[in-house]
């Protein structure tokens, strides 16, 4: 690997700089990038502007395709723009999901006009999208959803409940899976679709999390008529266009997952007293944050090796599910470090009475959110053990049978 940038990298790194320095306020020393979703409206106002702004000068969606208004930028130069963009004070993002799933779904599955007709307002930042897989009765397995969609001329009739849908109560359109066939086994019987957020029969309530956030909803349908021509693909095709927006989902949160917050947990201890001394100067403390800090450098540059894989035209391998795997659970126990060292304050959830306004309490309770989305722990494990290192898979009781016929209760 190499980790220098090349000439080409050096200029595109160097015109980036140049426009967010005239478009964007740098972040002051020690000052932190906005991190995770804010849906207040104010933020949702300012990140709408911001990406109408980077769309319009050609720095939105930059890895796109030129003819879905991207810059067919490179794996590499996206992580210059992200390295750049970190430095400057900007909203938090809520378009990671359309942008990062939806948008490249559309792409590869839709029709000509149907590209036309959503892509343009994904890229510029008028319209937000969410994604509408996990259901309660299905758990991890997602083609055991349950929501069904009922053929009615030309409209298609959809009931069911669907879960932990990121945004959803500021979305314009979400990307939907549902069962159109009983009668097949459980992953030919799904078809995909886009659905208008605000149809009549759609009923979003939030979910108050513990850390009194409401990022997550519950999306309940109610006989919600979906137009056949919001259908991404053919009907009983939908397990294959899901499965292109869940490699999506997991490059993009694993490739998130790194080094992250971990470093500032030295300047955290360096400010935090024990026994009348900086944390920082105790044996055990420089230890635990050692451990940390390789481990973090460790995902890093495993990330890297995808990334070398792309700039030689190579497909990415098993790292995001490992980044993802790893990386959510070190910076749960990091932060959870963090909060012991603050003493009885660290059970605060006060950003007024606790070290470094609480920050670190709220990302030890955000973070197992993380550790669920795009596949939970059991999930990536299963993924790497079968996909990578070729140990057989789990036995599976519904194998060959019609979903209509699986058990859905104890034994008789």
């Amino acid at each position: 690997m190499d980790f220098n940038d090349t000439p080409e990298e050096a200029a595109f790194r160097a015109e980036a700089r140049a426009w967010l320095e005239a478009n964007a306020e740098p972040l002051a020393d020690g000052e932190q990038p906005e991190m995770g979703e804010n849906l207040s409206p104010e933020n949702v106002a300012a990140a709408k502007a911001w990406q109408k702004k980077k769309a319009d000068a050609g720095w939105a969606c930059i890895t796109w395709p030129r003819e879905y208004g991207g810059r067919g930028a490179t794996p590499m130069e996206n992580v210059i723009w992200n390295e750049e963009q970190a430095k400057f004070k900007t909203p938090g993002d809520i378009f990671s999901i359309g942008i990062g799933m939806c948008g490249p779904t559309v792409m590869a599955h839709g029709t000509p006009e149907q590209q036309a007709r959503w892509i343009p307002k994904l890229l510029s930042g008028e319209e937000v999208w969410c994604q509408l897989f996990s259901e309660p009765s299905a758990g991890s397995d997602l083609a055991g959803l349950r929501t069904t969609a009922v053929k009615d001329g030309d409209e298609w009739v959809v009931n069911g409940q669907k879960i932990w849908t990121s945004g959803a109560q500021i979305c314009e359109w979400g990307i939907l899976v549902v069962r159109t066939d009983p009668t097949v086994v459980k992953h030919a019987g799904l078809s995909y679709f886009v659905v208008n957020m605000k149809s009549p029969g759609i009923e979003i309530r939030p979910i108050t999390q513990i850390n009194k956030a409401q990022g997550f909803n519950e999306v309940f349908f109610t006989d919600v008529r979906i137009p056949d021509d919001q259908r991404l693909s053919e009907v009983g095709n939908g397990w294959a266009v899901a499965l292109t927006t869940l490699m999506n989902e997991r490059q993009s949160i694993g490739s998130g997952m790194g080094v992250g917050s971990l470093e500032d947990l030295v300047d955290f201890a360096a400010g935090i007293e024990i026994d009348g001394k900086p944390a920082l100067e105790d044996s055990a403390v420089r230890e635990r944050i050692a451990d940390y800090v390789t481990k973090a450098r460790g995902l890093k540059n495993t990330s890297l090796r995808t990334l070398t894989a792309l700039s030689k035209g190579l497909p990415p391998g098993p790292e995001a599910s490992m980044g993802k795997l790893v990386g959510a659970v070190l910076q749960q126990e990091a932060a959870s470090f963090a909060m012991d060292l603050a003493g009885a304050s660290g059970a605060l959830l006060d950003a007024d009475a606790t070290p470094d306004a609480a920050a670190w309490q709220e990302r030890y309770l955000s973070l197992p959110g993380l550790r669920i989305a795009g596949g939970t722990d059991e999930i990536l494990r299963n993924i790497i053990a079968e996909r990578v290192m070729g140990l057989p898979s789990d036995a599976r009781a519904d194998k060959g049978i019609a979903f209509k016929d699986i058990p859905t209760g104890p034994p008789q």
